[in-house]
């Protein structure tokens, strides 16, 4: 069985492929997964397992743990550390074991970068990334991958010196990426808005983003957290990747039970967007996607790179028969 490290599936996951990828897989039946999450009382850790089940193609489960104080010790570690163990669909032999924090982090911003793609305006230029922690680095590749057209992304952190590494740490050829301090300032500067936090207030106001705006957001995962207010889903048009974790979110969760939305104001998902033709908006109209994830995804993802892996190694026997 072999070991997939964090280099390999960076290099084997370009994000257009992995989009593409993703596209295809939400054309198909959606494979059987399950979740099971522990938690001791009173704390903030937590261990997940989400297996999922492709017949006859692919079995995965995903074992994770997610410590948020890790990002707080010295020196910091990741929040979220884990293995990927993906077993072939036919024979159920046990194939890889993948890093699971890299193989997630690539999931998670393949799953935001596919919304963008699908709800975004072609021609947006500037970003910005809400958040520097550990999903934002990716979530800017990602985007800027699937929209070159993007110049410019603004990042704003709680902190400043985490934004500002991650500006430093982060080369993007033909990208400027600019520190700012005053997230409403920025709002309205923006074309693309991602979220990426832990926060449990709002830090995006409706208020304050411009018609045309395409608003992504990836944290409040859990059912007490929100990035974005209650304006943002009003006027902006909402999707979601899977709306049975969707509706698990604070996002989601909080203003559908105080009746600010509905649940017919979700105009779809992956699965119902990957099988029409694209929606068209007004180049006014806000679009809204929530990430809220899903074994299915990392199933999706560990198929992909065991394609890549399969081919890449077809390759190099070829090359070292023929020396």
């Amino acid at each position: 069985m072999q070991w997939i490290d964090a280099p390999t599936i960076s290099r084997l996951l370009d994000y257009p492929s992995l989009c593409t990828a993703f596209a295809q897989a939400h054309r198909v039946p959606l494979p059987v997964i399950a979740d099971l999450c522990l938690e001791p009382p009173g704390g903030a850790d937590r261990f997940m397992l989400r297996p999922a089940w492709s017949e006859r193609q692919m079995v995965g489960v995903k074992l994770a743990t997610e410590f948020p104080g890790n990002q707080h010790q010295h020196p910091a570690s990741p929040s979220i550390q884990g293995v990927y163990v993906a077993f072939d669909g036919i024979t159920g032999a046990p194939i890889f074991v993948a890093d699971g924090a890299a193989l997630t982090a690539r999931k998670t911003a393949a799953d935001s970068a596919l919304g963008l793609d699908l709800l975004a305006r072609q021609n947006v230029r500037t970003m910005l990334m809400v958040g520097a922690g550990d999903m934002a680095g990716p979530l800017i590749e990602a985007f800027t991958a699937l929209r070159p057209s993007l110049r410019q992304v603004f990042i704003w952190n709680r902190t400043r010196p985490r934004a500002e590494k991650l500006a430093t740490d982060l080369q993007i050829p033909d990208v400027e990426l600019t520190v700012v301090d005053d997230l409403d300032a920025a709002l309205p500067a923006a074309e693309v808005i991602c979220a990426a936090t832990m926060s449990d207030q709002p830090l995006i106001r409706g208020a304050q983003v411009a018609p045309g705006t395409h608003v992504n957001l990836v944290g409040s995962w859990l059912p007490h957290m929100r990035e974005a207010d209650n304006d943002v889903l009003i006027r902006g048009q909402l999707y979601v990747d899977f709306r049975p974790t969707a509706l698990a979110s604070g996002e989601l969760q909080l203003p559908l039970t105080s009746g600010v939305i509905s649940f017919d104001d979700i105009s779809g998902d992956l699965f119902d967007l990957c099988v029409s033709a694209p929606p068209r908006f007004t180049r006014d109209q806000i679009t809204v996607f929530k990430n809220a994830g899903g074994a299915h995804l990392d199933l999706f993802t560990a198929q992909l790179l065991a394609r890549r892996l399969g081919v890449e190694q077809a390759a190099l026997q070829v090359e070292n028969e023929s020396t």
